[in-house]
C-alpha cells in the first residue's frame, strides 16, 4: 500500500510511541497530500461552474484569476503569521477555511458569489502552501537528511488522487457536485485532524518582528527567479500541452490529455525518489541535470513531429522539473541573506507568479509569433535554471 496510508495508520494506532521527529515528518507528508487533493479536486469543478453560470471563456478566465489573486495577497504575510502563531495554528486554521470553502465552489450560483468563494479558497490555499513549506524546511533541517522532494512528491500524489477521485465520484458514483465536494472535504478534514499532533507549534522566530512585506534580496531573489521559471514551465505544460498536441501535431482530442498525464506521472515518480537522488548526486547536479533534461524534453516536443514523441518529451520535462522546486525551497531555508520564513515566503510567492503568469505569457507569445516559438522559450528557461543555481549558491 502507499507509504502515507501506513504512516497515517501508525499515527492513529501508536502515536504516543512514535518519536516526535517521526510524527512531525508524517504530519508534514499528510498536509502536502491534503493540499494536493483539494487543489486538484477543484479542476473537475471548473467546467461545471462554466455551465452552471453560463460563462464564456473570458468571464471564466477572470473568475479563475481570483484564485491566483487570493493566493498572491495571502502568501507574503504567511511567514509573519507562522512566526507569531506557529505552523500548527496557521496550517490548521487555513486548512479548515480551505476545506470549508471547497463545497461552495460546487454550488455558487452567481459570478460574484463564485469569485468570492474562489478568492477565499485561493487565499487559504496559498497560506497553507507557504506554512507547510516552512514546516517542511524545519523538519528537514532537524532530520539532517534530504526530505523536501518526498514532501512535494506527496503533493503530486495528492494531485493525482484529488483529480481522479473527484472525477470518479462525479462520473462513476453518480453524486451531485455538492455531495462529491463534501466527500473530498470530509476526507481532507479527517487527514488534517490526524496530523495536528505532528505540526510544529512554532515558526521562524527570526521573522517575528519583520515587516509584513520585504523585497527578496541576494541569493533569495535568484532562487525565487529560478522557482518562477520552473513553475512557468510546469504551468505551461498544464495549460498548453493539449493545445500543442492537437493544433500543431494533429493529435486526436482523446489523446491530447495524455501529454499532461505523462508529465504528472514523471513528476510524481521523480519526487518520490528525489531525496535519494539528492543524496547520491547532490543538489547542484540535481538542478543542473534537471534543467538540462527539462530543456531536452521541450526540444523533443518541438523538433520531433510525432504525437508519441510529444508524450515522451512531456515525460522528460516532468522528470527534469520534478526535484528542482524542492531543492530551491531547501536552499531558501538555509540562506543567510534573509530569515528562513521570509525566504520561503518570497520564493513561494515568486514561484506562484510564474505559475499564474506563465500560461498567459505563452498565449501572448503564441499570438504574436507562434506556439512552437513559445515552447522554444520554455526550453531556454530550463537551461537558465540549469545554469542559475550555481550562481545562487
Amino acid at each position: 500500500k502507499p507509504h502515507w496510508i501506513l504512516t497515517v495508520t501508525a499515527t492513529i494506532i501508536a502515536s504516543d510511541r512514535i518519536p516526535s521527529a517521526r510524527r512531525e515528518q508524517i504530519a508534514t507528508r499528510v498536509i502536502f497530500l491534503v493540499v494536493g487533493i483539494v487543489m486538484a479536486g477543484f479542476a473537475p469543478l471548473v467546467p461545471l461552474a462554466k455551465l452552471r453560470l453560463g460563462l464564456d471563456e473570458g468571464a471564466l478566465g477572470l473568475l479563475l484569476l481570483c484564485l491566483g489573486l487570493g493566493s498572491i495577497l495571502a502568501m507574503p504575510i504567511t511567514g509573519i503569521l507562522t512566526a507569531k502563531w506557529g505552523c500548527r495554528t496557521v496550517i490548521a486554521v487555513a486548512s479548515v477555511i480551505m476545506i470549508g470553502a471547497f463545497p461552495f465552489l460546487a454550488i455558487a450560483d452567481s459570478w460574484l458569489g463564485m469569485a468570492i468563494a474562489i478568492a477565499v479558497f485561493g487565499a487559504s490555499l496559498g497560506t497553507v502552501d507557504v506554512a507547510m513549506n516552512i514546516q517542511a524546511v524545519m523538519v528537514e533541517r532537524d532530520s539532517g537528511r534530504p526530505m523536501m522532494s518526498g514532501f512535494h512528491g506527496l503533493f503530486s500524489l495528492g494531485g493525482i488522487a484529488g483529480a481522479g477521485g473527484m472525477s470518479a465520484l462525479l462520473a462513476l458514483g453518480g453524486l451531485s457536485p455538492l455531495l462529491a465536494a463534501v466527500v473530498v472535504s470530509a476526507v481532507s478534514l479527517l487527514l488534517v485532524g490526524l496530523s495536528l499532533g505532528g505540526l510544529l507549534p512554532y515558526g521562524d522566530n527570526g521573522q517575528e518582528k519583520s515587516p509584513l512585506f520585504v523585497l527578496p534580496r541576494g541569493s533569495v531573489l535568484l532562487l525565487g527567479i529560478l522557482c518562477l521559471l520552473t513553475f512557468l514551465a510546469e504551468g505551461s505544460v498544464l495549460d498548453w500541452s493539449a493545445v500543442f498536441l492537437t493544433s500543431v501535431r494533429g493529435a486526436d482530442i482523446g489523446l491530447a490529455g495524455l501529454g499532461y498525464a505523462a508529465f504528472a506521472v514523471a513528476m510524481t515518480g521523480g519526487r518520490l525518489a528525489g531525496d535519494r537522488i539528492r543524496m547520491v548526486l547532490g543538489e547542484r547536479r540535481v538542478i543542473l541535470l534537471g534543467g538540462l533534461i527539462g530543456a531536452i524534453g521541450f526540444a523533443v516536443v518541438l523538433l520531433v513531429p510525432s504525437v508519441h514523441a510529444g508524450l515522451v518529451g512531456y515525460f522528460l520535462v516532468g522528470v527534469g522539473a520534478s526535484n528542482i522546486v524542492p531543492v530551491l525551497f531547501s536552499a531558501a531555508g538555509r540562506t543567510r541573506d534573509m530569515s528562513p520564513g521570509l525566504a520561503i515566503t518570497a520564493v513561494s510567492t515568486l514561484g506562484y507568479l510564474g505559475l499564474l503568469a506563465g500560461p498567459a505569457l505563452i498565449g501572448f507569445v503564441a499570438h504574436l509569433v507562434s506556439l512552437p516559438f513559445a515552447f522554444v522559450l520554455l526550453s531556454v528557461a530550463m537551461l537558465i535554471v540549469a545554469a542559475g543555481y550555481r550562481m545562487a549558491k
